[in-house]
């Protein structure tokens, strides 16, 4: 199998169509509704808040501190697609076990959702190392950008489906709505599970020469990794990219995991929330085809500040919404940039690495970009709090939560301006030769 085929392009993007039915229903959708009304019920939403932001940060270190120890260890004994799977269906168990969870069992929920997370997260370690042996450096950003678009269609597809379950019970044989949400959970696991296939069948990830197995495996990668920790620090490219990404990215996934929760407490109903998450998954489709097509005409670089521009605006538009169809225009905005700002920067980042450490180094990609995820919810959070302990009210401070995500947009939009592609692609060739 060779880069750019068909019958590989199509099972790699297969899998964002699967994982994002996580992603939509679970993470952005289901959970932090059902987090606040069944499984912290009574509690204050302020405090549900914090807690939801708590389980998020919690799963996102977990996957920061192992992803570029297993990356490594996956380069060296040509594993990646391994890990992958293994991670894949660790999170279809966690999130198919939500159904399980009793009314008032908060911890229970939070122990399932970050086991769950990072099933989901751990996988797009190796999932995002795999396009290196997927597409050229011509198609990068297409292939890229047609995962992320199956992603939203097929997120979205599973999401409507289980929002018209949520809203219509008795056709599909619920006593209510709450029994609906909790089959929701469970059919993610499936689709998740089933929808990985494609990607076992069809992508073939090519032996090396001196690739390890077991405990020779393992001490290899981490010699590996102490090598490139030795290296990084003379990159400069690939270290301030990653900063940038830290930063901007933390904005971006925050707005993803954040955005139900802020629409309740500033006293959204949850029925218009769902449908502004519907709008964005299915503007996002071929919005993110689009992304993929700009970066071919204007650079991924350009098109990526494009995203980081919009998201600014939306994080200080954000604060000052009062109707729902601002909601709505809100949620049309974040889908013609979402998938766009995730699959160039991928493309970016992986024509600057070398090819061989490609996990190793999506590793460190995926462990800023969760060490970031880190910073937002606590963030909203902590100010959220803060501003309620001052005696304002619940809808006041999460008003003002909002606005510090723009902080991390400028910040990180501000380094992204000095990350030298050619440079960096000089330096990925460096590093292969002296390999």
């Amino acid at each position: 199998m060779g880069l750019d085929d068909k019958k590989a392009i199509f099972g790699w993007s297969m899998y964002d169509w699967a994982n994002s039915a996580f992603a939509t229903t679970v993470m952005a959708g289901f959970f932090p509704i059902f987090f606040k009304q069944f499984w912290s019920l009574g509690a204050d939403t302020t405090v549900s808040t914090a807690r939801l932001g708590l389980a998020n940060s919690i799963a996102s270190i977990a996957v920061a501190l192992s992803a570029p120890i297993l990356g490594a260890i996956a380069d060296k004994g040509t594993s990646k697609k391994k890990f992958l799977l293994f991670f894949a269906y660790m999170g279809v168990v966690m999130t198919s076990s939500l159904y399980m969870v009793s009314k008032g069992n908060w911890p229970m929920a939070v122990v399932l959702y970050v086991l769950a997370s990072i099933g989901f997260s751990g996988g797009n370690i190796f999932y995002d190392a795999l396009i290196t042996i997927v597409a050229s450096d011509k198609k990068l950003d297409f292939v890229s950008a047609l995962g992320f678009s199956l992603g939203y269609l097929g997120g979205g597809v599973l999401f409507a489906v289980n929002v018209w379950m949520t809203l219509n019970p008795e056709t599909f044989g619920f006593g209510n709505a709450r029994e609906a949400v909790r089959f929701s959970f469970l059919s993610v696991g499936i689709w998740w599970g089933v929808f990985s296939i494609p990607l076992l069948l069809f992508v073939k990830e090519p032996t090396r020469e001196g690739a390890k197995s077991g405990l020779d495996m393992v001490k290899a990668g981490f010699a590996q990794l102490r090598e490139t920790f030795q290296e990084i620090r003379h990159l400069r490219t690939i270290l301030l990219f990653l900063v940038a990404y830290w930063l901007y990215i933390d904005g971006v996934d925050t707005i993803v995991r954040m955005a139900v929760d802020y629409g309740m407490s500033i006293g959204f109903k949850s029925k218009d929330l769902i449908v502004a998450l519907l709008i964005v998954q299915f503007v996002g489709f071929p919005a993110a085809i689009g992304f993929g097509y700009l970066g071919g005409m204007i650079g991924a670089k350009r098109s990526i500040f494009i995203a980081i521009a919009v998201y600014l605006f939306v994080s200080i538009w954000g604060a000052f919404m009062q109707s729902k169809n601002e909601f709505f225009i809100l949620a049309i905005t974040i889908g013609l940039v979402q998938g766009g700002i995730q699959a160039l920067s991928r493309s970016f980042f992986a024509r600057i690495i070398p090819v061989e450490k490609s996990a190793e180094y999506f590793g460190f990609y995926n462990m800023l970009g969760k060490f970031a995820a880190v910073i937002g919810p606590v963030l909203m959070g902590g100010v959220g709090l803060f501003v309620r302990s001052m005696g304002y009210s619940g809808g006041i401070a999460s008003r003002v939560s909002i606005t510090s995500i723009s902080l991390l947009f400028l910040a990180g939009g501000t380094l992204f301006y000095f990350v030298d592609e050619e440079r960096g692609k000089e330096e990925a060739r460096y590093l292969s030769q002296k390999a």
